[in-house]
């Protein structure tokens, strides 16, 4: 069997058990890590897994952090740079389609109708990156527990570069990974103890930093604008 073969197999098989455990989590904990367990017994195979479960995630709408979870349980700590490389590698092509869709909107967003919701939209969110920085505006958001590809959108239509995109999306994201690693590593005695995955304290905690991260761009973008037209 030539190198070739081994790797479209490796391919194949990590394709289908990526669905299946996608799946599995689903419904049953417990047959998800069985299968995760038989899974990372291979390097490879379970690299390939991995690797496919992030190419589909944005189909999906799935929680980036699954990928640090699962790259946690197979590699252990030593895999966080390779579970970021994957969380902000997955936020790359809805970036594209939404960066895409903003520039059809046509024209001169300045230009564009009042009554236009997504036009206002995007003219808001430029305001906001302008005054934060691009990298600064999406590293905070991120740190906020909201939906990733919801983040991912709202930087497309602000406008933010590909490159503060990625180098901010690497800084939000890089608690989130930290976060789910830990959980990935001690996932067996989780499961078993029936304890919270996550402390809320930690969540709390990474929103508080957002938040302040952002406050003062946010008060000069939105409060003093205001205060000035009026």
């Amino acid at each position: 069997m030539n190198r070739r073969t081994t790797v479209g197999r490796y391919a194949l098989g990590g394709t289908a058990v990526a669905a299946i455990a996608a799946v599995a989590l689903a419904v049953s904990p417990e047959a998800a890590l069985s299968r995760l367990r038989w899974l990372a017994t291979d390097p490879l195979r379970f690299g390939a897994a991995v690797v496919v479960l992030a190419a589909v995630r944005p189909l999906l709408a799935w929680p980036t952090t699954l990928l640090a979870v699962v790259v946690g349980f197979g590699y252990g700590w030593v895999g966080t740079p390779f579970a970021l490389a994957l969380v902000v590698g997955t936020a790359v092509p809805p970036y594209a389609l939404a960066r895409a869709g903003r520039l059809r909107l046509g024209g001169d967003l300045d230009t564009a109708e009042d009554s236009g919701v997504a036009a206002r939209f995007c003219r808001a969110g430029e305001r906001f990156a302008a005054e934060s920085g691009g990298v600064r505006a999406v590293a905070g958001t991120r740190l906020l527990p909201l939906p990733s590809d919801a983040v991912t959108v709202g930087a497309a239509a602000a406008g933010v570069g590909a490159r503060p995109f990625v180098f901010g999306t690497a800084l939000g994201e890089l608690p989130w990974v930290l976060c789910g690693v830990a959980v990935g590593v001690s996932l067996d005695r989780l499961a078993a103890g029936g304890g919270s995955l996550v402390d809320p304290a930690v969540i709390l905690g990474m929103a508080g930093v957002g938040a302040l991260v952002l406050a003062g761009p946010l008060y000069r973008t939105f409060v003093r604008s205001d205060a000035a037209a009026a």
